[in-house]
């Protein structure tokens, strides 16, 4: 990855397109957004895998990722908390928790961090009427 060097940040050119880096939210995403969203990216398509081998079946799987930063130590990220809202037909709640603990072992972005940040991942299941 090569990353050029602009007035309020970085710039990378990928496959997909350009991205922006910067502290500035005006000029770009902001690198613990990244962070963030990468974990959350990552876990999010390994559980969705992990469900579909298991033949769980879902209409829709949302999820809410919140962040908690420690300002002391220049804003690090000590927390992240993962809620998945996973809606469908005759959903079983233990089935999904156990996809999800599955799904983490095999998260190469959770499994990166773990040892200095802590993730947090949450299943609601929500039924949806026939």
């Amino acid at each position: 990855m090569k990353l050029i060097l602009k007035d309020e940040g970085m710039r990378t050119d990928l496959s997909y397109g350009e991205l922006n880096i910067s502290g500035n939210e005006e000029y770009g995403f902001r690198p613990f957004q990244l962070m963030v969203a990468s974990i959350a990216g990552c876990s999010a398509g390994v559980f969705r895998k992990v469900l579909e081998k298991q033949r769980v079946e879902f209409e829709d799987i949302q999820l809410d990722a919140s962040v908690e930063r420690n300002p002391k130590e220049a804003n690090r990220i000590e927390k992240i908390t993962l809620h998945f809202v996973v809606k469908g037909h005759r959903l079983n709640q233990e089935k999904l928790e156990k996809s999800l603990a599955v799904s983490r072992k095999n998260c190469s972005m959770v499994r990166s961090v773990e040892n200095s940040i802590q993730i947090e991942e949450k299943v609601e299941a929500i039924e949806l009427s026939m």
